[in-house]
């Protein structure tokens, strides 16, 4: 996508001192990128083409999605803020109450997201991204930081 797709696609961004941050990708999304990890698609396709936790049902929902990030050691909370020695995620839920995308937020306090098979993005605030893509940001979990990794972020 191009800078000026990015922000018709999702208007608050340009309030939200965002920057791309890699080019278009087409082997990892949204979802992968919130777990960390760059080397596969994570979707609950029932082909079971993509990658998706063994422990975890196949479907669209906003338990399943939860339960993968609980895999990794997230657990739910109420706060979007940053904490120090924490990282968090925010999973969107579009109109149709599905899981439509995830954002993870950087030890600068800032968040990262993976616009799908296009480019990585930095923004300021969970909220840049919410809209009639992606939904709302009703979901946000968190996991403590290993002092190493944090230095990373």
């Amino acid at each position: 996508m191009s800078r000026q797709q990015i922000e018709r696609a999702f208007p608050t961004l340009l309030y939200s001192r965002y920057r791309i941050t890699s080019p278009p990708e087409k082997d990892y999304n949204c979802i992968a990128w919130a777990a960390g990890d760059m080397s596969a698609w994570w979707e609950p396709d029932p082909q079971y083409i993509c990658y998706w936790p063994d422990d975890i049902p196949r479907v669209y929902t906003v338990e399943a999605y939860v339960g993968v990030f609980e895999t990794l050691g997230f657990t739910q909370c109420q706060e979007a803020g940053h904490e120090d020695g924490f990282e968090k995620v925010a999973i969107y839920i579009s109109s149709d109450g599905k899981p439509a995308h995830a954002a993870r937020q950087l030890g600068s306090g800032l968040w990262t997201s993976k616009l799908g098979n296009s480019e990585d993005i930095e923004h300021g605030g969970w909220s840049a991204l919410e809209g009639q893509i992606y939904g709302a940001a009703t979901v946000i979990l968190k996991r403590r930081i290993h002092p190493y990794e944090e230095k990373q972020n």
